[in-house]
């Protein structure tokens, strides 16, 4: 039952723009294909305005497509990434796509940035390696990775085959144990420009930052990462559990 007025429809807009992104990126709708306005009303006891105005919202999200005589469409299929297990990309997408990797830069380092140094938790001067790769999947970009790895480790992972393979499986071969862990910060930015384009997204376009520090399992960083993602391509999930409160 829709209210009169801006706010109220407003609201129902957006509570039902929500329903129906939670489904969509659950896949709820074969083939991408949604229901028709009137279909969609009788599902959620909502009028067609207000169906109509959580439609446009969706597509100003870019998540849809609404195309007379075709209907409404999912724009792109969206992938899950878990955040709650310590996967490459190419592992979590397995089966579900095809992973390739652009090899844009990789490269010794003589000296570290201070700042990733310290993250790292090496002296600068020991010096590392960066990797630069624009992650494609069923050729369309889908991500900018770049990576500064410790001396030894990146040494290593210079030699494998940065093309085909994940760096976390070329860490583990090198080191010759497993990871451990990782810190994992999303943020919400703006692409620039050079990014934009390596992306294939308008400049300005909102993407998934992904700032990671991995671990082995001795506790030792040995790769920090900036990922941009695509939003429109990718879903971050993560399963959660309550535990006890924080320690501090």
């Amino acid at each position: 039952m829709d209210h009169h007025g801006g706010r109220p429809r407003e609201e129902r807009a957006r509570q039902l723009a929500d329903i129906l992104r939670q489904q969509i990126t659950d896949g709820a709708f074969a083939g991408g294909r949604l229901p028709d306005e009137r279909d969609l009303g009788r599902r959620f006891g909502s009028s067609r305005n207000a169906v109509r105005d959580a439609l446009a919202l969706l597509r100003d999200e870019g998540l849809i497509t609404r195309r007379r005589g075709v209907g409404t469409t999912v724009l792109l299929p969206k992938y899950g990434h878990a955040l709650d297990r310590l996967t490459g990309l190419a592992e979590e997408l397995t089966g579900r796509g095809t992973v390739t990797n652009e090899v844009r830069v990789a490269a010794r380092v003589p000296v570290l940035p201070a700042a990733i140094a310290a993250r790292l938790e090496v002296p600068a001067g020991e010096g590392g390696v960066y990797v630069e790769r624009l992650r494609w999947l069923d050729g369309l970009p889908l991500s900018l990775d770049t990576s500064y790895l410790t001396a030894g480790i990146g040494r290593a992972v210079l030699a494998g085959d940065l093309r085909e393979r994940d760096v976390f499986g070329l860490i583990e071969e090198a080191a010759g144990v497993r990871l451990g862990r990782a810190e994992v910060a999303v943020h919400a930015v703006n692409a620039d420009p050079g990014t934009a384009r390596l992306l294939g997204i308008e400049p300005g376009t909102a993407v998934f930052a992904l700032e990671r520090l991995t671990r082995l399992a001795d506790g030792r960083p040995v790769d920090t990462e900036s990922i941009r993602i695509r939003a429109d391509r990718m879903t971050l999930r993560a399963t959660l559990r309550r535990g006890g409160p924080r320690d501090t």
